[in-house]
């Protein structure tokens, strides 16, 4: 095996360099990986960009960015090794939420809440390199029916998992989800098979409303441009017709956007259950109505990354219950990652699912 590898280095604001490395060595706990196949997420763009902080000490490089990643196993530590729990040659999905199970939440079940996470392409340096290390603790071997393009939908679709679970659809029930991006397709086709009745999705972009039909969504809104052939200038009153005269029994916003949350509270009808999803600025503050809030018993629950929900991400996607392939609109190599980025940010070629392919 060779002893450098290429990898796409962030610096700082809009600095990424393609740059020689040598590959990472891994500990006794570790596994090398091959990266084969690498989502980039909404935060890669947000760190791109410099509108939030990676998670070193200074929040910010040099580090290797990309979370949602793929990959052939190369070399194994003595620990998993002498486990049996993973071999050369081995197709893997990487968990980058990576917990010490040794800490109270840990200990709790809240592994997303470990006081000593380590998390590949935001602590660590992660998947835009030719290898990337994991400890074996949050590494999955991929179903022999699911591919490495596949296989990097299971982290975001695991958030979505932890998210539809905080929902809880009754049978029949009327959804609302807000954002018709990856997240909310996904969402869209979970929210089905979990017994929603109707399923309205929310959002701009015609393109992306029309992708949320073809995955499931009986109702498309769009509630901001005019133009659009999806435009509802009177939300609250478009859902109340859809639904029989009443407002959405659970709705999730899979947007960072702080306004469309306080939408979704308004379209929330009595004993509703609302689920704050996107990761919101530093800055955001959500304006609650107290009264109107308090007398129709509606409950507000927040979904934060994926805690024990990998297994059933894995299942959905190996199963078909959730179809992402066609999600993928775009794919890059590693020496375009940074035109990726930001071709995905100024929605050149009408994107949806972008990824960097090696």
């Amino acid at each position: 095996m060779a002893k450098t590898m290429k990898a796409q280095v962030f610096y700082e604001a809009e600095k990424m360099t393609l740059e020689e490395l040598p590959i990472p060595e891994i500990a006794d706990t570790q596994v090398l990986v091959k990266v084969k196949a690498v989502g980039i997420c909404g935060s890669d763009i947000s760190y791109y960009y410099g509108s939030s902080p990676v998670g070193t000490p200074t929040g910010k490089g040099p580090i290797v960015l990309g979370h949602e990643f793929t990959g052939e196993v190369v070399e194994v530590g003595k620990v998993p090794s002498d486990l049996k729990l993973f071999a050369k040659g081995d197709k893997v999905v990487v968990n980058p939420v990576q917990h010490c199970n040794a800490c109270y939440a840990c200990a709790a079940g809240q592994t997303h809440e470990c006081t000593n996470l380590n998390v590949p392409g935001v602590t660590d340096d992660g998947g835009f390199a030719e290898y990337a290390r994991s400890s074996y603790t949050g590494l999955f071997k991929l179903p022999a029916a699911v591919d490495y393009a596949s296989g990097a939908f299971i982290e975001p679709l695991a958030c979505a998992v932890n998210g539809l679970r905080k929902l809880d659809i009754d049978l029949g029930q009327f959804v609302v989800i807000f954002g018709p991006g990856p997240m909310g397709q996904m969402m869209v086709q979970m929210a089905k098979r979990w017994g929603a009745g109707r399923v309205a999705l929310v959002g701009t972009r015609d393109y992306r409303l029309e992708w949320g039909k073809k995955s499931g969504a009986d109702f498309v809104f769009n509630p901001s441009e005019k133009g659009s052939k999806h435009y509802a200038a009177d939300l609250k009153a478009a859902i109340q017709k859809a639904n029989n005269g009443q407002l959405a029994d659970r709705v999730i916003v899979a947007t960072s956007s702080n306004k469309a949350f306080e939408t979704a509270i308004d379209i929330a009808g009595a004993c509703s259950i609302l689920v704050h999803f996107g990761l919101p600025d530093g800055d955001d503050v959500i304006h609650v109505p107290a009264l109107s809030f308090h007398t129709m018993d509606k409950e507000i629950r927040s979904a934060w990354l994926a805690p024990l929900a990998w297994p059933a991400a894995i299942r959905a996607i190996e199963t078909g219950i959730v179809k992402v392939k066609d999600l993928v609109s775009h794919t890059y190599k590693l020496e375009d990652t940074e035109k990726a980025i930001r071709s995905l940010k100024e929605r050149k070629g009408n994107p949806m699912k972008v990824q960097i392919v090696m």
